[in-house]
């Protein structure tokens, strides 16, 4: 055998074992007539030993080892003079009395340490490298640990994995579809899919009352940190639920992976936010409730003093920043830029400082005295020592999320979004349907396939846009330090509702018949009541991790263009491939 022990597993109490250690040689070094060797390998380090008295041929062979030769190596387990309490294995080294030299390698590109000297570019170009690092290590045996805590869970209560196609049509989404052309069947195309969604209500059809689903999908859309052209989510569906047992069901899985993984509590019941109040105290549908700092509106306090600017505003709307009306200049005109990034999106930013002493200066004092700046302050909740950031619009919603937007930057500014602070939410009652004045028709909040709340069913079949723009979805958000973990919805299952829903999305019937006549059809063959969610796998992994980005938790992720610089994909394909399938390129001049 190659080895008897890992590197990460002897300890003091194996003194005096004769063992046998397989890795990865971190670094090799010689102390006077000594030569010492870190062995690693995914468990952990172990420190070998070549004594200058021991036989010529070990103490050469130490001394031509370089870093990342691939090594076997024997000897007894001795107690380390000078310890390492940095390491699991920092009591004990191996004295050797052999090595076997089982593969060499050339110099790596970078240094495969906690802390690499190596650009983000050149890892990814090398990710196989990058892998034996022990950030990477845990993070991919964390994922493997949340991964094993979901299906104990989901097993337990009776839900069965159920792979479901790669292979579909392409979806309503279709301009984020991945398309696959068809060798059998020239020039139709599969679309890789971005979720399982109607396959598992297929599922529920066919009497598989309790579906998961650790699957990949794929959406072809712009990346960033927490997103990739390729991703995992944990799919569930549920069979005769309401948007109660559904809840209950996922705060237990996640109640269970943060005990178990992180070993969290996290509050039990969940606390529960309203789409509406999400926005009007938070400025975003995913709030980080970590800190206060909440959206007070100001559009009363602060018209009727003959400032243009405001008196014209649909919307006025501000939050307090705690402590700060220490600012300076610099640091406010600093904000205001800040604001106007496309990011945000704001014209400008006014701030009244709140001083220590109750006196008050601020952007706008030539057109309000200290009693209405002093107005404004109690309607933004302000104290001595605060400092209030305001914007303003003709839109409630469009000012809301700047200062949503401008809310997050200020609790990070101000460290108070700590990641390892835990407070996960639940928001409900969301709008069914978005009206795009631009195309002067309504689109699906979620999805199309989710069902009104009953009670609003009413107004859901009303011709009225005002009606149909007040009916909220039967649908919830898991949201966590600011981040959509999860989400999902009672699903319609009766085909008279789901052909209205069509309907009121403009797409006609026969658009309808054949994107989505199968399960059209299939709800007409006694469709059970019905509901699920999906979590993004990646994200939970990476917050569980403390990290914003989710790519060290995939093993072999794609850069911000979607591309994977270590195999150079995506490539062109030859024009024997492109005649076998019949396609033609019809490329864009640059």
């Amino acid at each position: 055998m190659y080895r008897t022990h890992n590197c990460g597993e002897l300890r003091v109490q194996d003194k005096g074992k004769k063992v046998t250690l397989a890795g990865w040689v971190q670094k090799a070094r010689k102390l006077g007539g000594m030569t010492f060797i870190d062995l690693r390998d995914r468990y952990g380090i172990t420190q070998l030993v070549v004594e200058a008295e021991a036989p010529e041929a070990l103490v050469e062979a130490a001394t031509s080892l370089g870093r990342e030769y691939v090594i076997q190596a024997t000897g007894e387990v001795v107690e380390r003079q000078a310890k390492n309490a940095k390491i699991p294995t920092g009591d004990i080294e191996i004295k050797l009395e052999c090595i076997n030299i089982l593969n060499k390698s050339v110099t790596p590109p970078f240094t495969i340490e906690e802390e690499s000297d190596g650009g983000e570019d050149l890892r990814a170009r090398y990710r196989y490298l990058d892998l034996r690092r022990g950030p990477l290590q845990r993070a991919l045996a964390l994922r493997h640990k949340v991964a094993h805590e979901t299906r104990n869970y989901l097993d337990s209560l009776g839900f069965m994995e159920i792979e479901t196609p790669y292979l579909i049509k392409s979806t309503p989404e279709g301009a984020r579809d991945f398309v696959v052309p068809s060798r059998m069947n020239p020039g139709q195309f599969y679309a890789l899919p971005q979720s399982p969604q109607t396959f598992k209500q297929l599922l529920m059809v066919a009497g598989y009352d309790r579906y998961f689903q650790i699957v990949r999908c794929f959406r072809d859309e712009d990346l960033r940190a927490d997103r990739q052209p390729e991703f995992t989510q944990i799919d569930c569906e549920m069979s005769f639920v309401e948007q109660e047992d559904v809840l209950n069901t996922f705060e237990g899985m996640m109640r269970t992976l943060f005990k178990n993984v992180l070993d969290v509590e996290i509050p039990n019941p969940i606390p529960r936010m309203s789409w509406y109040d999400a926005m009007d105290r938070y400025g975003s549908d995913k709030p980080d409730i970590r800190f206060g700092m909440e959206i007070h509106e100001l559009t009363a306090a602060a018209q009727g003093r003959g400032f243009s600017v405001l008196d014209q505003a649909g919307y006025i709307g501000g939050i307090c920043v705690p402590g700060a009306s220490e600012y300076t200049r610099k640091q406010t005109d600093e904000l205001t830029e800040w604001v106007k990034r496309p990011q945000v999106g704001a014209k400008g930013l006014i701030f009244i400082k709140v001083n220590a002493d109750g006196s008050f200066k601020s952007s706008i004092d030539k057109f309000y005295a200290p009693e209405d700046l002093a107005k404004i302050a109690a309607a933004a909740d302000a104290k001595p020592g605060d400092l209030i950031l305001i914007l303003s619009g003709d839109n409630k919603r469009k000012v809301q999320t700047m200062l949503g937007v401008l809310r997050i930057e200020m609790g990070n500014r101000l460290g108070l979004r700590h990641p390892k602070e835990f407070a996960p939410l639940w928001i409900v009652d969301f709008p069914l349907l978005e009206w795009d004045d631009e195309t002067q028709r309504f689109y699906a909040m979620h999805h199309p396939f989710t069902a009104p709340k009953p009670e609003h069913e009413k107004w859901f079949y009303s011709d009225k846009k005002e009606d149909l723009e007040r009916v909220c979805a039967n649908a919830y958000d898991f949201v966590l330090n600011g981040t959509e973990l999860g989400g999902g919805s009672i699903r319609i299952h009766n085909a008279d509702m789901q052909k209205r829903m069509f309907e009121v999305l403009g797409i006609g019937p026969e658009e309808a018949e054949y994107k989505f006549g199968f399960i059209i059809n299939a709800f007409k063959f006694g469709a059970p009541p019905h509901g699920g969610l999906a979590f993004g796998f990646d994200r939970v992994c990476a917050l569980f991790g403390g990290q914003d980005s989710i790519r060290d938790y995939i093993a072999f992720p794609k850069n911000n263009q979607g591309r994977d610089v270590m195999i150079d994909s995506p490539s062109a394909i030859d024009d024997t491939q492109l005649d076998e399938l019949q396609i033609a390129l019809k490329l864009k001049a640059e």
